[in-house]
């Protein structure tokens, strides 16, 4: 079984993760059928500065598919071994599809500093799609 987090603002992914309203956690079985879905409050202030990462790990989540972050943040997420597929829009049903599709890529972009505005499709960080 595999548990995804999803950075998530009404019902999209948020284009910043340490800003997000919320986490939608969904658990997927070996066949990509999706077992269960959980919401997971967003602490609040920075999430590289928080707890989440640890919170995260110990809930068994492997995977996040995030619209962008700080390095900080990435580093942390990936010190809890948890990879993290950046560059992630849209609507949350939508980016979890094209995951289980195997179309989504790491984008590698990372922002640098907290107050980030620069996301969204303005900036092109849409979802990379696999080739």
């Amino acid at each position: 079984m595999k548990i995804i987090a999803i950075p998530t603002r009404d019902g999209k992914v948020d284009s910043h993760f340490g800003h997000c309203d919320h986490y939608t956690v969904i658990s997927i079985d070996e066949t990509n059928n999706i077992t269960k879905r959980e919401r997971l409050d967003s602490p609040q202030g920075c999430g590289c500065k928080s707890n989440i990462a640890s919170t995260m790990e110990e809930m068994g989540i492997s995977l996040m598919l995030a619209g962008n972050m700080g390095q900080g943040a990435f580093n942390k997420l990936s010190e809890h071994c948890i990879e993290v597929i950046r560059g992630c829009e849209g609507d949350v049903e939508d980016v979890l599809q094209a995951f289980l599709n195997g179309k989504l890529k790491d984008n590698a972009e990372t922002c640098d500093h907290h107050d980030c505005g620069n996301h969204g499709t303005e900036s092109g960080n849409a979802f990379k799609l696999a080739l």
